[in-house]
């Protein structure tokens, strides 16, 4: 990842966001924004849950830094860049308006993206992948009980760093990383996911949801989640080169992980019997 400076901005074929929240009080827009400011892509995907409409319906919240945001994206596709979102589970309503445009931005429920090395992504929210986590409805929502403390914690965590003048970290992806059921929630979303991304004859698949950033190579397909901007403040780019890559974007600016695409296996119709074992 190239530095940036206020006169000079990397420029990206292409960048994934997704999980932003907007109108969730943990939302860490000022993060975004100053991403956001520092590059330039030619295409910028919005991988879902952009708006949190739930948030929203409980408690109104909006803080100004939020609408900046929405403002810098839109102006983005004013100046040329082609933005295309796709909605996810929290700014479902949205989907409403599929194959039609907003603002200037193209609205897609999936979408496929080639890379500069033809190379072909899937990309989705996530969300239709939930089924595979094999959680009833009951322990989902003792689940979004128990994510409510836990970025409780990560907020108030920060705000003692910054007093000492640490960075951002994330305390809820640090625990998270360490709950057994949480760790098997991720594997089985991953794996539904690369199953779906098989079944499509893609080369490899790109979403988020389940707020958990990765870049992996599984059975010959590029597993990409571009992670969020709650817990991880990270984003995926395409790189000149023709790399995928996955940054963390806060005090700290570093280059997580990383895939040469080009040395992906071209892909074929799908064969069910891949699965079989």
């Amino acid at each position: 990842m190239n530095n940036t400076t206020c006169s000079s901005k990397t420029h990206y074929p292409a960048v994934w966001i997704s999980d932003v929240h907007l109108g969730y009080k943990d939302c860490q827009a000022q993060y975004l924004l100053d991403f956001l400011n520092a590059i330039e892509c030619d295409v910028l995907y919005l991988v879902g849950d952009i708006v949190d409409l739930w948030s929203m319906k409980r408690q109104f919240f909006w803080h100004p830094s939020h609408y900046d945001v929405l403002a810098l994206i839109q102006q983005k596709a004013k100046d040329g860049t082609r933005v295309i979102y796709i909605p996810g589970n929290h700014d479902e309503t949205f989907r409403h308006y599929a194959n039609d445009s907003l603002f200037g931005i193209e609205v897609h429920k999936q979408y496929i993206h080639t890379t500069k090395a033809n190379k072909r992504f899937l990309l989705l929210h996530g969300d239709d992948f939930d089924s595979a986590t094999r959680y009833n409805k009951l322990i989902s929502i003792a689940g979004d009980a128990g994510y409510d403390l836990l970025l409780f914690l990560n907020r108030w965590t920060n705000r003692i760093r910054r007093l000492f003048g640490g960075n951002y970290w994330s305390l809820a992806s640090w625990i998270k990383a360490r709950v057994h059921k949480a760790r098997e929630a991720i594997d089985a979303f991953e794996k539904a996911a690369i199953h779906e991304a098989k079944k499509q004859a893609v080369d490899g698949i790109i979403c988020g949801h389940i707020h958990h950033p990765a870049v992996k190579v599984v059975d010959g397909i590029l597993y990409c989640n571009d992670g969020d901007w709650i817990e991880n403040c990270t984003a995926l780019v395409e790189n000149s080169s023709g790399r995928i890559e996955l940054l963390h974007w806060s005090e700290t600016k570093k280059v997580i992980n990383s895939a040469d695409i080009s040395k992906l296996t071209p892909k074929t119709a799908y064969d069910k019997n891949q699965d079989a074992a």
